[in-house]
């Protein structure tokens, strides 16, 4: 099975039936499949063949769709790139995979120009929409490759399905994710990977035909991109907004498009539950709230329900090297509202020590190993990389997934997250998980959100230090939240230092990071 056959599949059953929603764009999914042909066939024509990269450096948009089901019907490699990302990494990533061909958008072209005529591998490019500013006409001499426009290339090409050499085991898509050498890295997808993970988690989730998915997550985002290729399989809408900047007009999609399906992160959980309003509004469709990228805290799980009664919430786990790895079952979330769930269909995980042995013992420390035909084909061109995270598993020539990401696993097999591996704080000779502490600042009524993380300190090797968002009117002082914490934590766990904020620095995702703090 190839991640396309999803959509052509969909497309042959359900031609008339809306695929996608995006803005004022309403694309059935015959519509869809036959753009994708057309598109497949364009790149083929300037020059993409078999195995070939492509990236798209669009914003959520129809063609950002288009073209991932496009390349690949290329029998290409597809690269999504954040839109927000700056000349440098456009330049490193485009490079770093020898990419062949660049989707983007006019209005772009000019500060996106620079990057690619640095790029000795790329033969085209393919530009979306016009550029408001006016163009002067030399693109393509400047360039040095072909340049053609979207609406040009995919109108002078059949809309039949074109011919294909990929099978499986071929690389599908690069996601670039950060690196420990401070340059992204590419995680390989092949179809078969793909394919795995989005049938586990369609199964899980319950996903039908009749689903229509909020789509608020950058495409660049596997958690965002899968929504996508998830709504293909089943035949689903998806309702594809480029941001969660305005929440309310969000809310009001929610409801006017009958939204089954929110896929989340915390922090789009943090603004919900400040916008006091949504406690009057009824969301009669909303059948469930999805997170992932990091543990919702107790006290975002508690206000969703109450904010979203009826609505079954799956806590989920997972990392870009195998898509996802756990989830909780809703009815769950009462007994062990920590826990991010067991490991998902046909995927096995277990817990290993420092010496890489089992774990057998319930409530043990240990790094959570993943294996299941989602995992990675590992780093594109970073063989040392690759050699730490994907180690030999249990049959011969078998490769399994070590996360790096402690955790615990109880007597039934439910996981408990603990921190990355090196997030741990060391303090006062005691290992503290920044989870547990962070966990204890969002019990405390009025905190939004929080993050801690060690400094230095000339008598305890490492203080704790927390990071604080409080909600508006609130009026907690330092003194304040540390009380709180004395009183739920362990002398060693308590901060030193408590730094209010208006706002934590987080990623593209929407993700809280550690980073500059």
């Amino acid at each position: 099975m190839l991640v396309h056959e999803f959509l052509e599949r969909s497309a042959a059953r359900l031609p008339e039936k809306e695929a996608l929603v995006a803005g004022a764009r309403r694309i059935a999914y015959g519509e869809l499949d036959a753009s994708a042909n057309r598109l497949a066939r364009a790149l083929r024509g300037l020059g993409v063949r078999y195995g070939d990269r492509v990236a798209v450096l669009l914003d959520n948009s129809s063609e950002t769709v288009v073209s991932i089901f496009g390349i690949l019907k290329a029998d290409a490699v597809f690269l999504v790139v954040n839109p927000t990302t700056k000349t440098d990494k456009i330049r490193y990533i485009l490079n770093d995979c020898r990419a062949t061909a660049l989707v983007t958008h006019a209005a772009k072209w000019r500060s996106v120009e620079q990057a690619a005529s640095a790029v000795p591998s790329l033969k085209a490019v393919v530009l979306v929409g016009t550029d408001p500013r006016g163009g002067d006409g030399n693109a393509a001499a400047r360039f040095g490759g072909a340049v053609a426009a979207w609406d040009e290339a995919l109108a002078a090409e059949s809309s039949e399905t074109p011919p294909r050499k990929a099978i499986d085991i071929d690389l599908a898509a690069l996601i670039y994710t950060s690196g420990t050498t401070g340059n992204p890295k590419g995680v390989m997808m092949a179809h078969r990977n793909i394919v795995s993970a989005s049938t586990s988690i369609t199964t899980y989730l319950e996903n039908r035909e009749s689903d229509v998915v909020l789509d608020v997550l950058p495409l660049s985002f596997d958690y965002g991109l899968y929504q996508v290729i998830m709504a293909a399989q089943y035949g689903g809408t998806v309702v594809l907004e480029k941001s969660f900047l305005y929440p309310y007009a969000v809310i009001n999609l929610i409801r006017n498009e009958r939204v089954s399906g929110f896929p989340i992160v915390p922090t789009i959980s943090a603004i919900l539950l400040q916008m006091e309003e949504l406690g009057k509004e009824r969301f009669e469709h909303l059948r469930y709230i999805s997170n992932t990228a990091a543990a919702l805290p107790v006290s975002h799980i508690t206000g969703l329900q109450k904010v979203f009664p009826g609505v079954r919430i799956y806590s989920m786990y997972g990392l870009t090297e195998c898509k996802r790895v756990s989830y909780l079952p809703p009815e769950e979330l009462g007994r062990r509202p920590t826990s991010v769930g067991r490991g998902m269909p046909n995927e096995q995980v277990y817990l290993v020590d420092e010496n890489d042995g089992v774990i057998t013992e319930p409530n043990v420390i240990g790094q959570l190993v993943v294996r299941g035909g989602n995992v990675m084909l590992g780093y594109w061109e970073l063989p040392a990389e690759t050699a730490k995270t994907l180690r030999p598993g249990r049959l011969p020539g078998e490769m399994v997934l070590y996360t790096g990401d402690l955790f615990k696993m109880d007597e039934e097999g439910f996981l408990y997250f603990i921190a990355r591996g090196d997030d741990i704080i060391k303090s006062r000779g005691e290992k503290v998980s920044p989870k547990e502490v962070e966990n204890a600042l969002y019990s405390i009524d009025g905190v939004v959100e929080a993050v801690v993380v060690g400094v230095p300190d000339a008598v305890l090797g490492e203080a704790i230090k927390a990071y604080v968002v409080l909600k508006k009117g609130t009026s907690l002082t330092d003194k304040d939240i540390l009380a709180r914490c004395a009183a739920s934590l362990e002398d060693f766990m308590v901060p030193k230092y408590v730094e209010f904020r208006d706002e934590l620095p987080k990623t593209s995702t929407g993700k809280i990071t550690r980073k500059g703090l």
